[in-house]
C-alpha cells in the first residue's frame, strides 16, 4: 500500500496544535449570560481603548508647537500604517510578524556597517594601483559568501533545533564585532572583523530560509511571504542607512559602527521572541540535489525546482558581478574626483535598488501559472540587457543592468520560492529553502569574484557576462527539457520525485 501523499493530508500549521498554541483567556463554562454593564452618563469616563490615540493639538499656536504636532501626527499615522501591514493576513498569529522584524533589522545593520566602511573597503582597492589591495577587497567581499555556502546549508539537516538561538547569537556576535571595528577603525583589525560580520550576515540569511515556512499564515503562499520580508527589509535598509550616514557626518565612520552595533542588539531581541513552534522539526526530511541521492531518508528535488535554481543561479551571477565590476570601473575611470565616483555609483545603486523593490512587489501581489517560463524570461531579459551594455557600454546601459537584473533577479526568487512550495513537500521545503540559499550565495561569488578579477573596461566585462548568462540560460531550457550540459544536475529527473516517507525503514 503506498503511502499517501503530502498534499492529500489536510495542511496544518504548528500554531494549530495545542501543545503550541498562544496562550490566550479560557472561555467560560456555560451558563446563564452576563448581566448588562451599567448604562454611562453622557459626562462618564469612556472605557479603555488599546488603539493609539492620536495626538492633541496644541493650546497656544506656535509655529514650532504646530510643526511638532505635524511631526507627531505623521508619524503615528506612518507607525499605525506599518504595524497594519505587517500584521496583515494572520502574520502575527503565524509569528511571521516577528520574522519580519527581526529580517528588516539585518538589512538595517548590513545598509549601516556598508555606509560606515564605504571610504575604507570600498574605494580603498583602486583596480589599477595594487593587486594587494584588490586580493584584500576580493577577501573581505566575497569570501564570506564562500564559506557560508558549503557550511551552513548542510549543517541545518543535522542540527535541527535551536534556529532562534542560533539567530540571536549571530546578532549578539555582531554586536561584538561592530564595537571591535570601531575600536580598531584606522588598524589592520578592522579587516577580520569585517569578515566575520559579513559571514554572520549571510549565515542569518540562510537560517531565515529554513525558518520561514514555519511561520506562513494561510491567507498568503510562501513566495509572497519571502517578497513581502524582501520589501520591508530593502525600505528599512534605506531609512537605517540614511540615519548611519548622519552618524558617519557626525561623528565619523566609527559612529556609524556603534550604530551598527544597536541595531544589532535590538535585532537579538527581536530573533528571541520569533515564536517557538519554529524549532519543532519532528518528522522533517533532508532533501539533495542529486537526482538519486547517495545517502538513504534523502528527498531528491524535483525538475522544476533544479530549474528555478540554475536560472536564479544565473542571474545572482549578474547581480554579484555588477556590484563589484562597476565600482572598480567607476574608480578606474574617475581617478581623484570622488564627488563624481560617489554620483556615478550612486545612479547604478539607485536602479538596482529600484530593480529589487519593484521585483518584490509585483512578485507579491500576483500570482505566476508557470514559474518555469517567468525564471527562463527573466535570464533572456537580463541576458538581452547584458549583450546592450557590452555593444554601448557606459555607465547609463550600466544602470539599465542594475535595473533590469535586479527586478528579474526578484521575479526568479519569487517564482523558485513557489515551484518548492508546490513541488516539495512540507517535510522537507525547510531543508529545501537552506539548500537553494547557499546555491544562489554561490552564483554571486563566482559573479563579484569575475567582477573584481576582469579588466576595468565596460565592454569586456559585459561581454564575459553575457557568454556566461548564455550557458546558464541553456543549461535553464536543457533541464526544462529533461536534459543537461552537466550530467546529474540537470534534468534528468522526474518531475516531482516520490515523497520520503519521515521514518521509513526505521
Amino acid at each position: 500500500m503506498t503511502p499517501p501523499r503530502p498534499e492529500d493530508q489536510p495542511r496544518r500549521y504548528p500554531w494549530e496544535d495545542d501543545e503550541y498554541r498562544p496562550r490566550t483567556r479560557p472561555y467560560p463554562t456555560p451558563g446563564p449570560p452576563p448581566p448588562d454593564p451599567p448604562r454611562r452618563s453622557a459626562r462618564s469616563t469612556p472605557p479603555p481603548d488599546d488603539r493609539p490615540t492620536a495626538p492633541t493639538p496644541p493650546k497656544k499656536l506656535t509655529v514650532t508647537r504646530v510643526a511638532w504636532f505635524r511631526v507627531k501626527q505623521l508619524s503615528g499615522r506612518a507607525v499605525s500604517a506599518f504595524r497594519k501591514a505587517a500584521h496583515a493576513d494572520g502574520a502575527k498569529q503565524s509569528g511571521l510578524s516577528s520574522l519580519t522584524y527581526a529580517v528588516m533589522l539585518n538589512y538595517a545593520a548590513d545598509a549601516a556597517m556598508a555606509v560606515a566602511l564605504a571610504n575604507t573597503l570600498f574605494f580603498s582597492a583602486a583596480a589599477g594601483e595594487s593587486r594587494g589591495k584588490v586580493a584584500l577587497y576580493l577577501l573581505i567581499t566575497v569570501a564570506p559568501f564562500a564559506l557560508v555556502a558549503p557550511v551552513i546549508g548542510p549543517a541545518l539537516d543535522r542540527v535541527q533545533h535551536g534556529r532562534r538561538v542560533a539567530l540571536a547569537a549571530s546578532c549578539v556576535v555582531r554586536v561584538l564585532l561592530s564595537i571591535a571595528m570601531a575600536l580598531n577603525f584606522d588598524n589592520w583589525g578592522l579587516y577580520p572583523a569585517a569578515l566575520g560580520s559579513m559571514v554572520l550576515s549571510k549565515s542569518f540569511t540562510v537560517l531565515k530560509a529554513a525558518i520561514t515556512p514555519r511561520v506562513v499564515p494561510r491567507e498568503i503562499t510562501l513566495s509572497k511571504t519571502n517578497a513581502r520580508m524582501t520589501v520591508f527589509g530593502l525600505a528599512a535598509g534605506g531609512v537605517f542607512g540614511a540615519v548611519a550616514a548622519g552618524f558617519a557626518h557626525l561623528f565619523g565612520s566609527p559612529g556609524a559602527l556603534w550604530f551598527t552595533a544597536a541595531l544589532c542588539l535590538a535585532n537579538a531581541y527581536y530573533c528571541l521572541r520569533i515564536p517557538s513552534w519554529v524549532e519543532v522539526t519532528e518528522g522533517e526530511v533532508p532533501t539533495s540535489l542529486r537526482a538519486r541521492p547517495h545517502k538513504a531518508k534523502r528527498q531528491a528535488l524535483g525538475r522544476s525546482v533544479v530549474v528555478a535554481l540554475w536560472g536564479n543561479g544565473a542571474i545572482r551571477m549578474l547581480t554579484g558581478f555588477l556590484m563589484l565590476f562597476a565600482a572598480f570601473v567607476v574608480r578606474a575611470q574617475t581617478e581623484g574626483d570622488g564627488l563624481m565616483q560617489v554620483f556615478l555609483l550612486g545612479v547604478i545603486a539607485a536602479a538596482a535598488g529600484v530593480g529589487s523593490f519593484l521585483g518584490n512587489a509585483v512578485g507579491a501581489r500576483l500570482h505566476f501559472g508557470s514559474p518555469d517560463q517567468v525564471v527562463i524570461g527573466c535570464v533572456t531579459a537580463a541576458l538581452l540587457t547584458v549583450v546592450v551594455a557590452a555593444v554601448l557600454p557606459g555607465v547609463v546601459t550600466a544602470a539599465a543592468v542594475g535595473l533590469v537584473g535586479a527586478t528579474a533577479s526578484s521575479l526568479a526568487k519569487v517564482s523558485l520560492d513557489a515551484v518548492i512550495q508546490d513541488d516539495v513537500p512540507d517535510e522537507s521545503r525547510a531543508s529545501a529553502f537552506g539548500r537553494s540559499e547557499t546555491i544562489l550565495q554561490l552564483g554571486w561569488v563566482f559573479g563579484g569574484a569575475l567582477g573584481v578579477l576582469l579588466p576595468t573596461e565596460y565592454w569586456i566585462g559585459f561581454t564575459v557576462l553575457a557568454v556566461l548568462l548564455a550557458v546558464g540560460l541553456a543549461q535553464t531550457v536543457q533541464t526544462r527539457r529533461g536534459t543537461s550540459l552537466i550530467p546529474g544536475l540537470g534534468g534528468d529527473r522526474p518531475l516531482r520525485p516520490a515523497p520520503v516517507v519521515p521514518g521509513a525503514g526505521t
